[in-house]
């Protein structure tokens, strides 16, 4: 049975090497080595699919800030989201995108932003978050940078940067 888990250190090699199979690179798995030591981790929020002891998936959500003209609003960002690809088109993904946004409401976070495929993210209700008058601090195709509202009507009125942190920048 497949279980969605909050991460713990027994697992950190295994999702090193899942994000690393998953996106070809080793570059991303280093970026959740660096969100895990930062003051962004939110260790409740970086999720594990773990079936039969085996990591066949992983969601990490850390903390990043949306600057607008007159506060700056505390969000997530959602990166990265893996599955093992033996086991990918399997549901584990979403399972982990749902169970993850689900534990992103309880921290009464406003909103989560990702960048990805938006065939898939919109099916979660992410939109595009240009639509909306955010912009990123680093450079990403529209269709691509998304927004999805954790609370009634969270991005009304807002408009703005969404910051990241310098080490989003190598990835």
């Amino acid at each position: 049975m497949l279980n969605i888990i909050p991460e713990s250190h027994k697992e950190i090699l295994a999702i090193h090497q899942l994000i690393t199979e998953a996106f070809g690179q080793v570059k991303v798995a280093e970026l959740v080595d660096i969100i895990r030591k930062s003051k962004n981790f939110i260790p409740e929020l970086s999720l594990v699919a773990v079936e039969n002891e085996e990591v066949l998936g992983h969601i990490l959500f850390s903390q990043i800030i949306i600057e607008t003209p007159n506060q700056t609003i505390p969000s997530l960002a959602l990166a990265p989201l893996a599955v093992k690809s033996s086991h990918q088109r399997q549901g584990i993904g979403s399972r982990l995108v749902e169970v993850g946004l689900s534990k992103c409401r309880e921290f009464d976070y406003p909103m989560v932003i990702v960048v990805g495929e938006p065939a898939y993210y919109q099916r979660f209700g992410f939109q595009t978050a240009g639509k909306f008058g955010l912009r990123s601090s680093l450079s990403f195709p529209d269709e691509v940078f998304m927004v999805l509202e954790l609370q009634p009507a969270a991005l009304r009125n807002i408009t703005g940067i969404v910051r990241y942190p310098a080490y989003f920048q190598d990835v």
